[in-house]
């Protein structure tokens, strides 16, 4: 007897916007652990949905996703803060041939539509948002990530000043890999773990270093175990959005694990846009917060354990 399928969903839904659904896979690349919706095979599931990701190439990426894993006439629910892209969607899911119903509710746009029996311009979206080798940069990447076509402004700024690392260390909010390919261009380097709660940023990273050295985790930081004093060093743009809106206070936890996993005498290099308040939180953890770099709106920091 063949199990019921299971429904879909794509994100940390509101409460208030969207009654849970039990037993359904998370899809979303933001939830450590969660299924990869490009895998899923087409015309499989009876429901979706999705808090739809702010940036449009994204957003067109993973609706178009759902829609084909969606069983012919299964639900589709979209929904978006009216600031990031939820004014949109409408349009967009019109034009995979979707006739569309929207509600506005608490600043969001909800949109629900069935799938279509002809879709139009899946696979045109679905190649947009794919990863691809980013010639710029001659590394691997996919919309969505943070610069994700380009070295962003704070990172160039601290490899110019990166030194030769040596021993165990770890990339905080990875990313692509930018800062960890530099870390590893020391020989002395016997080891480097780069954590992101970003499924694609660590799938990218995996083919941007082809080094046995190297140790991937797909995790938030915030939660994830690292033995304190573990690490030499520690490497890091850390990340100050979270769900699309500014928040402070995710940098400064990047900073106090970085303060936890380092043995004393061990450093972090740290690269931030100028208004970000992280020095209040280094100065009492480590030993001595050197400031080496300051321009174009970005800073870089040496802290001593």
């Amino acid at each position: 007897m063949n199990e019921p399928a299971h429904s879909g969903v794509y994100g940390t839904l509101p409460p208030d916007l969207a009654p849970p659904l039990p037993g359904a896979i998370q899809f979303s690349p933001l939830v450590p652990g969660s299924a990869a919706l490009e895998a899923q095979g087409e015309v499989t599931l009876p429901q979706m949905v999705m808090l739809a990701p702010p940036g449009t190439v994204e957003r067109r990426y993973a609706m178009a996703l759902a829609l084909r894993a969606l069983a012919p006439g299964a639900s589709l629910t979209v929904m978006a803060h009216n600031d990031r892209g939820g004014t949109r969607i409408a349009k967009e899911l019109s034009a995979f041939g979707c006739t569309v119903a929207s509600t506005s509710r608490r600043h969001h746009r909800i949109c629900t539509t069935a799938k279509p029996k002809i879709a139009s311009g899946l696979e045109e979206a679905i190649a947009d948002g794919a990863p691809r080798l980013v010639p710029a940069t001659g590394l691997w990447s996919q919309p969505g990530l943070f610069s994700w076509d380009r070295i962003d402004p704070g990172s160039a700024l601290l490899l110019e000043q990166l030194p030769a690392l040596a021993g165990n260390g770890a990339d905080f909010g990875c990313g692509i890999g930018v800062l960890a390919r530099a870390a590893l261009a020391s020989p002395t380097v016997r080891r480097l773990t780069l954590i992101d709660i970003d499924r694609r940023a660590i799938e990218a990273a995996r083919r941007n270093l082809d080094d046995p050295r190297a140790e991937f985790r797909w995790a938030d930081l915030r939660d994830t175990a690292i033995a304190p004093g573990a690490l030499d060093f520690v490497v890091m743009n850390p990340p100050f959005h979270d769900g699309g809106a500014e928040d402070k206070a995710l940098g400064q936890s990047f900073i106090r694990r970085a303060a936890e996993a380092l043995r004393p005498g061990g450093t972090c290099w740290l690269t931030a846009n100028r208004h970000l308040p992280y020095e209040g939180v280094m100065k009492p953890l480590f030993s001595s917060m050197t400031l080496r770099l300051e321009g174009d709106g970005y800073k870089v920091y040496e802290a001593v354990k």
